[in-house]
């Protein structure tokens, strides 16, 4: 068994890493085995970085496959619109669909953690664009303490009715997936832009989306 903040993972489980954010400028591999190097260094057994980097190898049935099969999945930063294109409505994100209605956890870091939610910004082209929608109504800042809280007033003009979470560097929020809280860990905080309001989440503290 190895922990980290906020989960308990079974060191057998299969964990599969997905670096095609970093793909664009050929970093993917870089990218994928220092997941791997981190998961490992906490315990686990079978950690793998899933080659799938385009929309050929994200409509690959064998990839799809090892997706499914993971208990936790993890995408990596980069190119956010890059890797929100490439996932859409392919069969690996079915795949990481399916994973997660039979529990699998599914995480992401920076453009990670931006293409799962309902829309995501694009800074390349400043632009709203539709997510993979795993969090409905919502659209992350990432390093919000550092260059994401400066996008905070033109997303909360460009889309008023959706939760805006800005997520600090260090810091990691997750669901209970059975209360429907999400938990904040790390560092820093999380600050939600909502129905005109600002709210900051400290470490330990709980809030609902």
């Amino acid at each position: 068994m190895l922990t980290f903040p906020g989960l308990i993972v079974q060191a057998s489980w299969p964990i599969r890493i997905i670096p095609t954010a970093a793909a664009p400028d050929d970093n993917h591999e870089r990218a994928g085995n220092n997941g791997v190097r981190w998961f490992k260094g906490l315990g686990a057994k079978d950690v793998r970085s899933v080659p799938l980097v385009d929309r050929a190898s994200a409509n690959d049935a064998t990839l799809a496959q090892s997706l499914r099969a993971a208990r936790l999945i993890y995408l990596v930063g980069g190119f956010t619109d890059y890797l929100g294109r490439t996932l859409k409505d392919s069969l690996a994100w079915q795949a990481v669909l399916e994973a997660y209605r039979d529990g699998a956890v599914v995480a992401g870091s920076s453009a990670g953690a931006m293409v799962m939610c309902q829309v995501y910004f694009d800074p390349s082209a400043g632009q709203v664009v539709e997510g993979l929608a795993l969090v409905s109504n919502s659209l992350v800042l990432p390093h919000h303490d550092t260059f994401g809280k400066g996008w905070a007033a033109r997303l909360r003009e460009q889309v008023p009715d959706v939760t805006l979470i800005g997520i600090d560097e260090q810091t990691g929020t997750l669901n209970d997936g059975e209360h429907k809280s999400w938990n904040v860990y790390g560092a820093g905080t999380v600050t939600l832009y909502r129905a005109g309001r600002l709210d900051t989440h400290g470490p330990g503290q709980a809030f609902s989306l």
